[in-house]
């Protein structure tokens, strides 16, 4: 907190010398930007210079970003703005936003073409009998020379998406033999849908405002530096912290834009929409209004907007004009309230197989969650702690930690977390650009859980789960358990509000954002960090990401991997002395299992399958391909239909609360299916079960 504060009064200090004129939108963009890049050069873990490298980089990232498919800009448009190429450099120094406003003009003129192009493509019938083959490969793509070309590419890429519509309309088909609608017909229907999404998508576009688009060139500028340092929009911000606590102020109704209206997706159960009765999937939100406030009509409005108007204090009334599924407009007054997102939760389990006498305890954590606006508010390591000590009440053999697809977090919650399974000691390090290696400890010596544990992470294990996963090895605390390697991120980076950072003088042009910047690397208390390399588990269990191309390493301007010295560390005091028996064990069961061999065909050939990106648009030679695609597929898919054995169910004193909510029944059934059908974690149950021998 103390240096948070530091940066804030630092920035506050140095932008003050801007000094204070009559803003406009503009001049909000070029004080944003004097902010962002002072900022970096400031904070930074690792800033470069702002020189004819940053202009290429920036450049590049920030065309990528407006048109990757290449599917708007001509190649002269492209010509036309390298002229910039070498001079952003410049433009930033001048706190100028020339190469932006120039972009921005040519993006919506181009928009407003293939807005015109979409029409006409898909105002006649495709002729699918064409012997024509489109390429799927972005990165195999050049810019369109000409307006006809980029044309002619639009009408490829349409007949491709209407072909793939088709097919699989005919495929369903045969399989009911009572569909009979001719190939006419589903060519029509296939139009008439994509007709649809691409009028809302075009809408969506033209309803950008400077905001938008400016976003989108800071962030390819902060991106120079490494991904993970962005700039936020206000609401990007709010919705990040949502997402981060796990609570919102509001209503509590998922909303989409469907043919612009503001349509409800989901009902979150225990929300005041969900109390009133009155809000279900499918309605549309005709008008919002502030209390007694006159309503704002909300068609054609874009989704963000809307939800700054729905969303607001708990305690205050929001009035909504609803038209039902059933065509009837109603009225419905709500009460705003902290609304609680359960799924973004730790929740556990427990484990077993029939014939077998092993209980073992399962927690599953989605993310390194921290509510750090709220005192009162929900921390995951807090949370991990009531888990197990539920779970330990139900005198299990063994612990399973699934932290799959968890993408990090709090850096705090995560050294408190590995803490509970420890006597007390070091857990990672961190080390600003310019001070010695600072070491996160755990004090407590307290031990929450000292039984057996398997950790179970995937490629997609990332940041936090990175340190507790190698803290729990370099312990040898408990076993490592997933993919060939976690995430790879080995970085940590702080938000700095730029709202709070500036004086009362910028008023005028708040609410400005912030920006969530690199300015530490942690690194294992052996001295590695996991940057790019992530931890290695030790044992290996064969997983479809194993063959895709994910983690830090594949990132444009990725932080290196290093090493710094070791702190002194004591090992858990049972080691793994019994352990490499047990890994060979395991690595027996996985090459006889007739699951993993079958994934591992079904890996090896989705990735064959994604090599192939030349599409013939003829039916007949797509349908033969699709038949040849399916017919590889379902022999590597037989590893679907596997059965686990696992049986799982709910903890005894978590029961009341899951049986007294209709929808948690249903959404606890759904989970406790999916964990007894998980075939890894049946693997890791076996390990488990053997560790605790």
């Amino acid at each position: 907190m103390k240096r948070s504060f530091i940066i804030f009064i630092t920035i506050a200090a140095t932008i003050a010398s801007i000094g204070f004129v009559p803003f406009l939108d503009n001049e909000k963009g070029k004080v944003l930007l004097d902010i962002i890049t002072k900022s970096i050069e400031s904070y930074h873990y690792s800033p470069h210079s702002i020189n004819d490298d940053f202009s290429k980089k920036t450049f590049d990232l920030y065309i990528d970003a407006l048109d990757r498919s290449k599917r708007i800009f001509l190649q002269e448009d492209i010509d036309k703005l390298s002229a910039h190429k070498l001079s952003i450099d410049d433009q930033v120094k001048a706190n100028s936003l020339l190469f932006l406003d120039e972009s921005v003009e040519l993006y919506l003129k181009r928009m407003a073409n293939v807005d015109e192009y979409i029409n006409e493509a898909l105002a006649k019938p495709f002729d699918f009998n064409q012997d024509e083959y489109i390429e799927l490969d972005e990165e195999k793509i050049p810019f369109a020379k000409t307006e006809s070309e980029l044309k002619e590419y639009w009408r490829k890429s349409l007949k491709y998406q209407v072909l793939t519509r088709v097919y699989n309309a005919m495929e369903v088909q045969v399989k009911d033999t009572l569909a009979d609608k001719s190939f006419e017909t589903l060519e029509s229907e296939a139009r008439t849908a994509l007709q649809k999404i691409y009028t809302d998508w075009y809408n969506r576009i033209s309803k950008s405002d400077s905001e938008d688009l400016r976003a989108t060139y800071f962030n390819a500028i902060t991106t120079t530096y490494d991904p993970h340092t962005n700039y936020f929009p206000p609401e990007d911000k709010a919705n990040f912290d949502i997402a981060m606590s796990g609570q919102l102020e509001g209503i509590g109704a998922t909303l989409q834009e469907f043919e612009g209206f503001i349509k409800i997706v989901q009902v979150i159960p225990g929300s005041p929409a969900w109390k009133s009765g009155e809000l279900k999937e499918g309605d549309f939100i005709m008008k919002v209004a502030q209390g007694a406030n006159e309503p704002v009509e909300l068609m054609n409005m874009r989704i963000d907007d809307a939800v700054k108007l729905i969303r607001g204090k708990k305690g205050t009334e929001v009035r909504l004009t609803l038209k039902k599924v059933s065509g009837d407009i109603i009225n419905v007054s709500l009460i705003r309230d902290i609304v609680v997102l359960e799924e973004t939760y730790a929740k556990s389990a427990i484990l077993t197989q029939p014939g077998t006498n092993k209980k073992i305890g399962y927690i599953y954590l989605p993310k390194f969650y921290a509510d750090f606006n709220n005192n009162g508010g929900r921390y995951s390591a807090n949370d991990i702690r009531v888990e197990l000590e539920k779970l330990q009440t139900e005198k299990i053999d063994a612990l399973i930690f699934d932290i799959r697809n968890n993408g990090g977090g709090s850096l705090s919650d995560v050294v408190d977390m590995a803490g509970l399974f420890i006597e007390q000691g070091p857990i990672v390090q961190v080390k600003g650009r310019k001070n010695s290696p600072e070491i996160l400890a755990d004090k407590d010596s307290r031990i929450q859980y000292s039984g057996p544990l398997v950790v179970m992470v995937n490629s997609f294990s990332a940041s936090a789960s990175e340190i507790l996963a190698g803290a729990i090895q370099d312990y040898k605390r408990g076993l490592i358990v997933g993919s060939t390697s976690t995430f790879g991120k080995g970085t940590v980076q702080r938000f700095i509000d730029f709202d709070q950072a500036l004086p009362a003088s910028f008023n005028a042009i708040k609410p400005l954002g912030s920006i969530k910047m690199t300015i530490q690397k942690f690194y294992r208390i052996t001295g590695q960090t996991t940057q790019l390399k992530g931890v290695v588990p030790d044992i290996i269990l064969p997983d479809a990401n194993n063959y895709l191309e994910v983690g830090e390493k594949e990132l444009d301007a990725a932080m290196p991997w290093d090493v710094i010295p070791g702190v002194k560390y004591n090992e858990w005091k049972s080691g793994n002395k019994t352990w490499d028996e047990l890994i060979k064990k395991s690595k027996t069961r996985i090459k006889k299992s007739d699951y993993f061999n079958d994934l591992e065909k079904y890996a090896k050939l989705l990735e064959q399958q994604n090599e192939e990106t030349k599409i013939s648009l003829n039916y007949a030679k797509y349908k033969e391909y699709e038949q040849k695609r399916k017919a590889e597929l379902n022999f590597g898919e037989k590893y679907k239909s596997y059965k686990s054995g696992l049986d799982a169910h709910n903890l005894a004193i978590d029961l009341n609360k899951i049986e007294a909510d209709s929808s948690r029944v249903s959404l606890n059934k759904s989970w406790l299916d999916q964990l007894q059908k998980d075939a890894q974690l049946f693997e890791v149950f076996q390990i488990a079960s053997e560790l605790n021998k």
